[in-house]
């Protein structure tokens, strides 16, 4: 049992023989499981190549599958706005998911508000709940701005989010010219991308589509970035450094690096930081709008050209080399600034960091899974490296993602092995690289199961994982990491080159055998 002077965390805690006992009386009297021989049987089995083709037919069943549901995007898209309250036209359970889902990434409090449908509100409707939670949102939380978005129960039986809005208005619940943007995002479709994409264009769209009178394109001077779903609060911390050491006057539509990111100094700050909604009111004036995850933002996209009549150029992630100067290169076209000396630089210092580690990385095999535009830029990096991606997985990817895909990996000798999944889930991912070994995996937390069982075969079998990623669980501090510009791609290449050299050194570990790697002394 636990001690007021020696607390134990889990793990040598469940080790002591007390619990030793529960845990083996549980296992024993109630959980009718199978002996060790058979459990080691099978497991055997489902890392065959029999067990692979047969894993891959399966079409009515997802296990674990590499991907979040439409409000989770939705509500981290409002925390980027100021003082806005993220609002989930839905159950409690479904927002006490959201909420812990992003406190155990960003190791911070969470700020979002459910209207506690339950089976009468399946029955009857939830307008009366909307009522109700809209104005106690606002009385009690005082917020600028709520962001509704749904979730299943609501979407299953039609809730119709603008008509209760208006209701909740015109029954002066609420004040007429309180702004509440909504997103219809259903948890049963699409991805946490598709619902940050929806709540955007919902964001938008309650600022500017009655107000496009008077817009000019070009009049503020400046460009407007759009960062997607995006989780490593770096990045945006390297796109307005890099834009303000071209001098580029620009507005991040959606910024919460602020309230993901707040300092321990006795205060709590429910709200802070976030893009202003005057900024939102002048997009529409911005020189252009840059979207930094194009396979994800397709509703964003067609608000933005059809509404505000932006080109919206043709960019990809700027992740890695050849993509962070497409970006930069752009901006310069778009706006007159030239490229700093400090960026040339910078980009100078990463190729030298591509040189002096390619001896380690060339030629080396690596497996990937993430969303759409993350998986495309952290491929095309692999391959500027020398590194040859091997199988690349992505639930959400779309069949525009895979003709882009094959598009990139045909530019490259790095990518003539490289097979891509659409649709697939973390189980097929395990059946990959338990049958096609690559020496790592990238990925967020949850294949470190998938590690645990390639070690299972045996030492010689092990396929480490490197953590890039979302979400990232199981360790501390990587979501303040970049991962794009030079500066993400320097973050990136340093984390895989040393994991690289770690597991040398754990390869080679033998005393008088296979200690030959003698690094210290070379």
């Amino acid at each position: 049992m636990q001690k007021a002077d020696d607390i134990k965390p889990c793990y040598p805690l469940f080790r002591q023989d007390e619990y030793k006992e529960s845990l083996g009386n549980k296992k024993d009297n109630f959980e009718e499981g199978y002996d060790a021989a058979k459990v080691q049987e099978t497991f055997k089995w489902t890392t065959t190549m029999e067990y692979r083709e047969l894993n891959f037919k399966r079409e009515a069943l997802t296990v674990n599958p590499a991907k979040a549901c439409q409000p989770l995007g939705a509500v981290l898209c409002a925390l980027g706005f100021e003082k806005t309250m993220p609002y989930v036209h839905g159950s409690q359970g479904c927002v006490a998911y959201f909420r812990t889902y992003f406190n155990r990434h960003f190791r911070e409090p969470i700020s979002c508000v459910s209207d506690s449908m339950t089976e009468d509100a399946a029955v009857f409707g939830g307008q009366k709940n909307m009522i109700d939670g809209l104005e106690n949102a606002i009385a009690l939380y005082k917020p600028e701005m709520i962001a509704v978005s749904t979730t299943c129960m609501a979407e299953v039986i039609g809730d119709d989010l603008s008509a209760f809005i208006l209701n909740t208005k015109k029954a002066g619940n609420i004040p007429d010219e309180f702004p509440v943007p909504f997103a219809h995002t259903p948890s049963f479709v699409g991805s946490h991308v598709t619902g940050w994409d929806g709540m955007f264009e919902g964001v938008m769209r309650c600022f500017t589509v009655n107000s496009m009178e008077g817009k000019v394109i070009g009049s503020n001077g400046k460009l407007n970035i759009v960062p997607g779903f995006e989780t490593y609060l770096g990045n945006y911390r390297v796109i307005h450094r890099m834009l303000d050491e071209m001098g580029v006057a620009h507005t991040m539509l959606s910024d919460p690096t602020e309230v993901l990111d707040t300092p321990a100094d006795g205060q709590f700050r429910m709200y802070a930081g976030g893009t202003t909604q005057a900024e939102v009111k002048d997009a529409p004036n911005a020189i252009d709008t840059l979207l930094l995850q194009p396979l994800a933002l397709d509703k964003t996209r067609k608000y933005v050209e059809g509404t505000w009549k932006h080109n919206t150029p043709k960019i990809n992630i700027p992740m890695g080399l050849e993509w962070t100067d497409e970006f930069l290169m752009k901006v310069s076209e778009l706006t007159g600034k030239a490229i700093p000396a400090s960026l040339v630089k910078e980009r100078g210092r990463f190729v030298d960091m591509m040189t002096d580690s390619h001896t380690w990385l060339h030629g080396k095999k690596i497996s990937l899974y993430g969303d759409p535009d993350f998986v495309m830029g952290m491929t095309k990096f692999l391959t500027e490296l020398g590194i040859e991606p091997l199988h690349v997985l992505c639930n959400n990817g779309s069949k525009k993602w895979q003709k882009a895909m094959q598009k990139m990996l045909d530019e490259t000798p790095y990518g003539k092995n490289t097979q891509l999944f659409a649709g697939a889930d973390l189980w097929h991912f395990r059946s990959l690289v338990l049958t096609e070994k690559p020496d790592f995996m990238i990925g967020n937390s949850y294949a470190k199961f998938i590690q645990r069982d390639t070690l299972a075969l045996g030492k010689e079998f092990e396929v480490p994982l490197i953590r890039i990623g979302f979400p990232i669980f199981d360790r501390h501090h990587l979501h303040r990491s970049t991962t794009l510009g030079y500066e993400g791609a320097m973050q990136m290449l340093t984390t895989i080159t040393n994991a690289v050299l770690e597991r040398l050194d754990e390869e080679t570990r033998g005393m008088g055998t296979t200690d030959y790697n003698h690094d210290l002394v070379r």
